[in-house]
């Protein structure tokens, strides 16, 4: 099994909070974190017809069999426990009694936010990050096998080839994750629309534009994009409104938070199609912004990543916020470091008077450079991200 950087921060919420919640996509390894992080705690799936009936018909008499507190999988599926949690965990307040799971996170969220909120630590459990990756040595040696294949665990624990497991997990997804959110009535529909996103990867989201496209109303494409967020498909990137009395972009930029899977969606079969595709770079660009979000959700943070852009088209990939402090990060898929990569970072640091921090430059290449007041970092440094982000935000 391969060591999450999620389960320190797990068994420290528990020493401080009565519930532990731990969401993320399908397959993402929260079932097998949270049993290997909690071994003698008591095991239930709300996935089970017989378990879930229990929990709807005796939400009481389930919990009162483990006094002791147990690990809840799918939580999500049963939202009328969580009322009856509230009241046991009141009743005796005991640190680190509940664990639960869930694949979506509207359904767990609202449940927290509704009866347990201020009872529960959270962590968001995303695929594997390169530096877990790398601590057990199956990180690969090249940047594209690496976006081909992305880092959802069962590719790198389990003998599955990507067009045996992909086409599986999509067709799981649809099946199972959107019918249980909302009525899609053409499947195929939801599919082409899944397929337009990953055709937009690291652009901004036009949802007027995109429900064109695929042949929906503006509201459908705005009510299907909520639910990729909300099974941990895509991620939206905000701007950051930093005034610098310049016009702002205010539409958000769309991400998916495993680089494989987008490059499955986008046709992508193999290195050398990778290599050509138009969208290598947005893809680049992709795993470096999924790195920076892995690293804060497994420490237990908030995400405090944006993007800056004017209407002139002057723009920063990535800004990394620590309270008042902003870390500029430019994005290229370049192995080669040309002059032009310097551009936006040296103009939002004159624009934003901080040109005393230093800038990041992430690139495809493999030396470790310095130009000025920019770091430049070669891709496999994104392995050590979470230290990248402490050390650039002090």
């Amino acid at each position: 099994m391969l060591k999450r950087t999620a389960h320190e921060t797990l068994l420290r919420l528990a020493k401080g909070f009565p519930v532990v919640a731990l969401t993320g996509p399908r397959q993402s390894g929260k079932t097998t974190l949270a049993r290997s992080s909690f071994p003698d705690k008591p095991y239930l799936t709300l996935e089970d017809p017989d378990v879930r009936l229990l929990a709807e018909s005796d939400p009481r008499g389930l919990l009162s069999r483990y006094p002791d507190g147990l690990i809840l999988d799918e939580a999500q599926r049963s939202p009328q426990l969580f009322s009856y949690l509230q009241g046991v965990v009141d009743s005796r307040l005991v640190a680190g009694k509940y664990v639960l799971t869930g694949s979506q996170q509207f359904g767990l969220l609202s449940g927290i936010s509704q009866s347990l909120a201020g009872r529960v630590g959270l962590v968001h459990l995303l695929p594997l990050a390169m530096e877990e990756l790398e601590l057990a040595g199956s990180l690969p040696d090249d940047v594209d096998q690496l976006m081909r294949q992305g880092m959802y665990p069962p590719l790198y624990d389990r003998e599955l080839r990507l067009e045996d497991w992909f086409p599986a997990y999509i067709s799981t997804y649809l099946e199972r994750d959107v019918r249980q959110m909302v009525k899609v009535r053409d499947l195929n529909a939801f599919q082409r629309f899944l397929r337009m996103c990953a055709a937009r990867v690291g652009q901004l989201l036009n949802l007027s534009s995109l429900a064109a496209d695929c042949g929906i109303t503006h509201n459908t494409a705005a009510a299907w994009v909520s639910i990729l967020e909300a099974s941990y498909i895509v991620f939206l990137l905000r701007p950051h409104f930093v005034n610098f009395n310049k016009r702002l972009v205010k539409m958000p930029k769309l991400y998916f938070l495993d680089t494989g899977l987008c490059a499955w969606l986008l046709g992508i079969r193999d290195g050398e199609q990778l290599a050509f595709h138009a969208q290598r770079g947005a893809l680049f660009e992709n795993l470096a912004v999924s790195e920076f979000l892995k690293a804060r959700f497994n420490r237990g943070q908030q995400a405090d990543l944006y993007f800056w852009r004017d209407s002139k088209g002057l723009e920063v990939d990535l800004l990394l916020e620590d309270g008042v402090n902003l870390t500029p990060v430019e994005i290229k898929s370049g192995q080669t470091v040309a002059d032009d990569f310097f551009s936006s970072l040296k103009k939002w640091c004159a624009l934003s008077g901080k040109a005393t921090r230093p800038a990041l430059l992430i690139y495809g290449g493999d030396r470790e450079l310095v130009n000025g007041n920019v770091v430049i970092l070669p891709w496999r440094r994104l392995a050590q991200v979470a230290a990248l982000d402490r050390s650039a935000s002090r």
